[in-house]
C-alpha cells in the first residue's frame, strides 16, 4: 500500500537562494504551502546595511490562537503505526524541529509549513470537554490514545494553558490508557497524575532523543529540551514507575546517524526499557525545508546527506510506501537496522518484545458530560 507524494522540482529553486538561520527557530524560510497560488517574498533593498540596530533576521515572536475544535480524537488505519487513535491539543509546534512530518498540515490552514508552523500556533481550548463527550458516546470503545503525534503536547505554551493536563485528568477519571511522546521536560509537572495511572497499567511514555550533540540539537530542534535534560526526564519517569521508550528519530545520515548506539546506551542508563527508531522522512514541504536547513547549517555535507537519503528511498527524496517509509530500504537502511538490533541486545532494551500492553478493560464512562460548545477561532493571550 502506498500514499504517493508529488516530487518537488529539480533543480530546486528554493536551494539556490542564500538563507540565514533565525535565532530560536528551526526552519530558515516561510515558504508557501502547496495550496497557495500567490507568494509574498521579502527582499533586502540594501538599507539594512546602513543601520546598526537593524537585524536582517530578527527573532520571531510566537502567537497563539484559541480554537474551538469540532472533534478531538483522530483515527488512522496506517499498518505501520502502533496506534489507531490520537489526540493533538495544539496545531503547530514551537519546538521548531525542522524535520517534523506534521509541518505540511499547516498548509491546510493557509499558512506556511515553515516558520508559520512554529510561530503561529492554535490551541484547542475545548479539547478536555470534547474528549469527555467523545468518551461518553455510547458506541465508544477504549483503545490506547496516542497523545501528541502531530504536535508536542508539552511544548512551551502548555506550561500556561494546561490543556494537555486537563485532557490527562479526563483520561485518569475514565481509567483510559494513553501513550505520550514528547521532547519536553514539562511532562514531569504531571507526574502526580501519571504515576497512579502507571500503577494501573494505563500509561506509557516515549521520549525522543535525536542527538546528544547540543550544537546539532540547538539548530535541528531549537526549542525542545536539551538532550541532557531529556535524559533526566527519562530517569524521572522511570523512577515513577512509568514505562519509557526512547525514540531515536529521525536518524539523519552524516548528521545524527553515527550517534545511534550512544543515544540508546545513554537512554538505557537513564532507565528506558525500550527503543525505536525511524529514518528521516521528507513528505511534502518538509523536503525543501530540510534541504534549506542543510544548506544553511551543513553546506559541506548537504549533497552526501541527500544522496544517502535517496539510496534509502529507492532513488527518491521520499517514498511514502507503508512498508518502507519508517525505516527505508536498501543496503544502508539494512545496515542501520542491524546496528539497531545489536544495540538493543547490548543495552538490554526491548527484552519483552512488545514495549507495553496497556489495559483497556478498566475504562469507564465519564461522570459528567459538558454541553456542546460553539466552534471557531480567536486570538489567545497566554501572558495576560
Amino acid at each position: 500500500m502506498t500514499n504517493d507524494y508529488p516530487e518537488f522540482s529539480d533543480p530546486a529553486p528554493w536551494i539556490e537562494k542564500p538563507l540565514q538561520a533565525i535565532k530560536g527557530r528551526g526552519a530558515v524560510s516561510n515558504m508557501a504551502g502547496r495550496f497557495e497560488t500567490q507568494l509574498i517574498e521579502t527582499v533586502d533593498d540594501g538599507w539594512a546595511a546602513y543601520s546598526d540596530d537593524t537585524d536582517i533576521n530578527p527573532a520571531l515572536n510566537t502567537s497563539v490562537t484559541a480554537e474551538l475544535a469540532k472533534t478531538i480524537l483522530s483515527r488512522n488505519q496506517s499498518p505501520d503505526l502502533p496506534f489507531s487513535v490520537s489526540l493533538n491539543p495544539y496545531r503547530g509546534c514551537e519546538h521548531g524541529c525542522v524535520y517534523c512530518f506534521a509541518r505540511p498540515t499547516h498548509a491546510y490552514l493557509g499558512l506556511s509549513p515553515g516558520l508559520d508552523f512554529e510561530t503561529r500556533l492554535y490551541a484547542k481550548t475545548n479539547a478536555p470537554e470534547l474528549l469527555r463527550r467523545e468518551l461518553a458516546h455510547h458506541q465508544y470503545q477504549a483503545s490506547p490514545i496516542a497523545l501528541g503525534i502531530n504536535t508536542d503536547a508539552y511544548q512551551p505554551v502548555e506550561r500556561a494553558l494546561r490543556i494537555t493536563r486537563q485532557c490527562l485528568e479526563v483520561l485518569d477519571e475514565c481509567r483510559h490508557p494513553v501513550g505520550i511522546i514528547t521532547k519536553s521536560a514539562l511532562i514531569e509537572r504531571d507526574l502526580d497524575l501519571l504515576k497512579p495511572m502507571a500503577d494501573n497499567n494505563l500509561i506509557a511514555a516515549a521520549v525522543t532523543i535525536t542527538t546528544l550533540d547540543h550544537h546539532i540539537a540547538r539548530t535541528l530542534e531549537p526549542r525542545a529540551a536539551s538532550p541532557t535534560r531529556r535524559l533526566q526526564t527519562i530517569e524521572k519517569l522511570a523512577q515513577a514507575g512509568i514505562p519509557v521508550l526512547v525514540s531515536v528519530a529521525p536518524v539523519i545520515p552524516f548528521i545524527t546517524e553515527q550517534e545511534l548506539e550512544k543515544v540508546m546506551q545513554a537512554a538505557a542508563s537513564a532507565g528506558a526499557t525500550a527503543a525505536g527508531y525511524t529514518v528521516l522522512r521528507l513528505p511534502w514541504e518538509v523536503n525543501p525545508l530540510f534541504q534549506q536547513w542543510l544548506q544553511t547549517h551543513f553546506p559541506e555535507r548537504a549533497q552526501r546527506v541527500m544522496n544517502r537519503i535517496r539510496d534509502m528511498r529507492g532513488g527518491k527524496d521520499y517514498d511514502a510506501n507503508f512498508a518502507t517509509r519508517m525505516r527505508g530500504e536498501g543496503l544502508w537502511a539494512d545496515m542501520i537496522r542491524q546496528r539497531f538490533a545489536k544495540a538493543l541486545k547490548r543495552y538490554g532494551l526491548n527484552k519483552s518484545g512488545r514495549f507495553v500492553q496497556l489495559d483497556c478493560s478498566q475504562f469507564r464512562k465519564p461522570l459528567s458530560i459538558p454541553p456542546a460548545a460553539k466552534t471557531g477561532t480567536g486570538q489567545l493571550d497566554i501572558f495576560g
